[in-house]
């Protein structure tokens, strides 16, 4: 499949709004929520002002459209460990999923944050998450738990990236 991986302009924050609402795990059988649901303040952490200090996102790009983002920031959010690391998010539309393309988004983010000295970034992931897999690999570490979701880290200078 053909696409592109992009720092995301300016004019496009609000499209992370959508990819929010995408990151939302939904296990088989569960009514996805109404879209209303990213308005709460839990969840607007991640896109609430998006692009100031300690932000950035990486979007994919085919044919013109963006199909997938990931971004990080500074937040207080469900996979916060310390005030200086990070947190990411990903997604990607349900129909570009399963072609490395999150991935190929994830390994890029992470190259980015540590060109940009962070040495670490974390994340929360449902149990039940297919994705999980994807951050065990990326070299993320499960550093706390709690009934439904893993809270993970990746030590960058452990990951020996460029």
């Amino acid at each position: 499949m053909n696409y592109r991986i992009r720092k995301i302009k300016t004019d496009e924050y609000k499209i992370l709004d959508d990819f929010l609402y995408e990151a939302i795990f939904i296990p088989k059988g569960i009514e996805p929520p109404p879209k209303s649901i990213i308005k709460k303040p839990e969840l607007q952490v991640y896109v609430e002002n998006f692009g100031k200090k300690d932000a950035c996102c990486l979007v994919a790009e085919k044919d013109g459209k963006i199909i997938g983002a990931v971004w990080v920031r500074i937040m207080d959010d469900y996979g916060h460990i310390a005030d200086n690391i990070p947190s990411l998010a990903i997604s990607l539309y349900k129909e570009f999923r399963g072609h490395g393309i999150g991935t190929a988004l994830l390994d890029n983010i992470l190259s980015l944050l540590k060109s940009e000295n962070y040495e670490k970034v974390s994340l929360s992931v449902q149990k039940e998450n297919y994705a999980y897999r994807m951050y065990l690999k990326a070299g993320f570490e499960v550093v706390d738990e709690n009934d439904e979701e893993y809270i993970m880290l990746c030590d960058l200078k452990k990951r020996g990236i460029n």
